[in-house]
């Protein structure tokens, strides 16, 4: 195994829930790779799990810590209501403010996941539209590879509303944020080419399919250059997978999932909020009205109803988690980028491809390209070989279509969405390698998986 994908981690000596420390101090000795295979005991050994993008992982002390609070609530709910769960959250919300620079825990809000802070934002966009503050016709931008679940709020809430959605087009593979910065100037122009303003800007922080690493500050910039109204970060992936800071980010909302790359149980997301120059944030909502209603976004989100809110209490665990860790979350994201695009070099050698962006554009995932030979020609083609290693291989990878371009010819058109967590092993790589070398050997085409 290569030094990239060595896992180092440390004692532990604090217990759960008593860490409200800015910078937590890291535990003093390493403990073995054993111990980290004992922590993630519960996957399945028979896959090679390489998609720890789409739904995070959680260690078997977390799980532990989740379970207490929920009996916590099941032994006595009054009292947990009452006495537990608004203090609790308060403490969640103050080591995530810490996390992300933020400059004070009323910025910081906490809700299940990074589609509910998008639908909390554009919900808010969509009545300033419908009560006259912005006028029919002013635009929101997006990014092309925005989450689909983003677009689907897009429609819901903004274009309902009589706002005008302008897609930023990305290239892919990407060579440069010089590219991204110059289609996102040219959206930009477009949107504000009839006279209308644009009135939000949802930049991706690392797209979810395919996976770059978005230029997010040098974009804010130019919004604030060019007069944009707002900036809202959908960040789902970043928190624990690239770096993440509030003040130097500069956006006016934005969003991370933490059930993703920091360790947390599903789920669990903050939205922070900007404070304003008059010391208030913005008059956002949530979409499941309760009886916090109107005591602000943070209150109303810590109580939605009778549910189960044990996720939202675990970061003191997932904090004490991490810096167990040599260098913390910051040397696990290290580690774990560099592992990430040594294995895609590794495959993309392999196959006799390339991988879908350079390194600096790459987090806790990389995109590799897949033999051409393989005859990836459509969505439905990536989602059944997709299924097919899973099924034949025990390989659990995601894959992406891209579509030719007009005039080309014998290019790569399937990519897969490798990432890398400090459970990975080399070995989880070779397995994916060898799959796709045997189907490419065996003379294997995707048009044998159709009828």
């Amino acid at each position: 195994m290569s030094s990239a994908t060595d896992n180092h981690i440390h004692e532990n000596n604090h217990h759960n829930g008593s860490c409200m420390a800015k910078k937590p101090k890291l535990s003093s000795s390493v403990i073995t790779a054993s111990e980290i295979e004992t922590e993630f005991g519960h996957h399945d050994t028979s896959v090679a799990r390489i998609n720890n993008g789409s739904f995070g992982c959680c260690p078997a002390s977390i799980i532990a810590a989740q379970h207490r609070w929920q009996l916590r609530y099941l032994r006595q709910p009054d009292h947990f209501y009452f006495n537990d769960l608004k203090t609790g959250i308060l403490q969640s919300r103050t080591l995530i403010k810490d996390l992300v620079n933020a400059d004070h825990v009323d910025e910081i809000s906490i809700v299940d996941n990074a589609t509910t802070a998008a639908a909390i934002v554009l919900q808010h966009t969509a009545w300033n539209f419908r009560e006259g503050r912005f006028q029919k016709g002013d635009v929101v931008l997006m990014l092309h590879y925005a989450y689909g679940a983003v677009k689907k709020s897009m429609e819901a809430y903004v274009t309902r509303a009589g706002g005008n959605v302008v897609e930023v087009p990305l290239p892919f593979p990407v060579n440069s944020n010089d590219e991204i910065v110059s289609e996102f100037r040219k959206a930009l122009e477009r949107g504000k080419s009839n006279g209308n303003r644009v009135r939000l800007a949802v930049i991706d922080h690392v797209t979810s399919m395919p996976c770059v690493v978005i230029p997010v500050k040098e974009l804010i910039q130019i919004c604030r250059e060019e007069g944009v109204d707002q900036v809202f970060v959908d960040a789902a992936h970043s928190i624990g997978c690239t770096d993440v800071d509030m003040k130097e980010i500069g956006a006016d909302f934005y969003t991370s999932n933490l059930h993703k790359w920091f360790f947390c149980p599903p789920s669990i997301a903050f939205l922070y909020t900007r404070m304003n120059s008059k010391g208030s944030v913005s008059d956002l909502h949530h979409p499941v009205v309760s009886h916090e209603y109107g005591n602000g976004l943070a209150v109303e989100s810590a109580w939605i109803g009778t549910r189960d809110y044990s996720a939202q209490l675990v970061v003191p665990a997932a904090v004490e988690f991490v810096n167990r860790f040599e260098g913390g979350i910051e040397g696990i994201k290290k580690r774990n980028h560099e592992a990430v695009v040594e294995m895609g070099e590794m495959l993309a050698k392999a196959w006799g491809t390339r991988l879908g962006s350079p390194a600096h554009m790459c987090a806790s995932m990389v995109m590799v390209g897949l033999p051409v030979c393989l005859g990836i020609g459509s969505d439905s083609d990536a989602l059944e070989l997709r299924t097919h290693l899973r099924d034949a291989f025990g390989v659990e990878v995601p894959l992406y279509y891209r579509p030719p371009r007009e005039g080309e010819v014998g290019v790569i058109t399937g990519y897969a969405r490798i990432s890398h967590q400090v459970y990975n092993k080399v070995d989880d790589y070779y397995k994916f390698r060898d799959a796709v070398s045997q189907l490419v050997q065996n003379g294997f085409t995707c048009a044998d998986l159709s009828g």
